[in-house]
C-alpha cells in the first residue's frame, strides 16, 4: 500500500493534536490517549522510515499500558490473613 505525503504529513499532525490533547483529557484516559497518540507516532515513524521515533514511541506505548494496567490491578495488602 502506497500512501501519499500529504497523508504521511496529516498523520503526523494528527499523532500531534492526539499527543497535546492528552494533556487536557481525565486521568482515567490518559494513559489511553496516550496509548493512542504512541501508535499514530509509530505508523508515522513507519510511513517515513525514522526508526527513532519507531522505538521512542514503542517504549512510550509500553510503559503507558503498563501503567494502565498497574493502575486498574486490584490493590492488595501483605501481611497475615485476620482471622
Amino acid at each position: 500500500m502506497t500512501v501519499g505525503p500529504a497523508f504521511v504529513e496529516g498523520l503526523g499532525w494528527a499523532a500531534t493534536a492526539v499527543f497535546v490533547g492528552s494533556y487536557f483529557t481525565r486521568a482515567s484516559l490518559l494513559t489511553r490517549v496516550q496509548m493512542i497518540g504512541a501508535l499514530m507516532w509509530i505508523a508515522y515513524g513507519v510511513l517515513q522510515h525514522a526508526l527513532p521515533v519507531v522505538v521512542a514511541n514503542l517504549l512510550v506505548f509500553a510503559a503507558a499500558g503498563w501503567t494502565a494496567r498497574r493502575s486498574s490491578a486490584p490493590i492488595t495488602t501483605a501481611g497475615p490473613p485476620t482471622p
